[in-house]
């Protein structure tokens, strides 16, 4: 397949790029700094462009099978990465009639009802207080892409790992997943190539957990 990828330079964007270079795909990975970008592929190619800005990267979406993206903000602010972003893909999307997207979100934004009192008390109140500004906009990001129209899958991680890829991990589709404690960044990608083709995961929120 032909494959465009935001975030890139990240953790998990890395993977993605690695992985769908192995498995033959042909991948552009969009990024703000091509220096960040340590892989060289003769089936890569990396194009400076600013997810906030639509028409830096708009015509290197044409002809692509699919879009995924592993967006993600550093710090604690007020952003709109994921909602302006992710809006920028979409309307890119639709203009070149690509149909499949694959994005991140998280696990942090709904609490499962077997989470235990003293775990949903620290969720609540810490973790969801802390990251208050970035699930907001994950909030904002998950309607634009609800009311899209295309063949979407948005993922929710719970916490990331460096941890190896094994390709064992469990997903639930549109329910929180019970027991969630992590996911490697390796599998996390591993999942978001197999999902590319899975009609099973169209238009559906998935969690993932190991």
């Amino acid at each position: 397949m032909k494959l465009v990828v935001f975030g890139a330079t990240g953790g998990t964007g890395r993977q993605i790029v690695l992985q769908a270079l192995e498995h033959g795909h042909e991948v552009t990975a969009i990024v703000r700094n091509r220096e960040a970008v340590s892989i060289d592929h003769e089936r890569l190619e990396v194009i400076q462009g600013d997810v906030l800005s639509q028409s830096s990267f708009s015509p290197w979406i044409s002809g692509k099978d699919a879009v995924l993206s592993a967006l993600g903000v550093n710090h604690r602010r007020p952003t709109t990465v994921y909602s302006e972003g992710t809006g920028n893909m979409l309307k890119a999307m639709q203009s070149s009639g690509v149909r499949r997207l694959v994005c991140l979100s998280s696990a942090g934004l709904e609490i499962p009802s077997d989470t235990p009192l003293m775990q949903r008390i620290v969720i609540r109140l810490v973790i969801q207080k802390m990251y208050r500004h970035a699930y907001e906009d994950m909030s904002r990001m998950e309607k634009l892409v609800r009311r899209s129209g295309i063949d979407w899958t948005v993922i929710r991680p719970p916490r990331l790992t460096d941890g190896a890829k094994t390709g064992t991990y469990r997903v639930a589709y549109n329910q929180p997943l019970s027991k969630a404690r992590g996911i490697s960044r390796g599998n996390l990608a591993d999942y978001m190539i197999q999902s590319i083709s899975d009609s099973a995961s169209f238009q559906t929120i998935v969690d993932i957990s190991m």
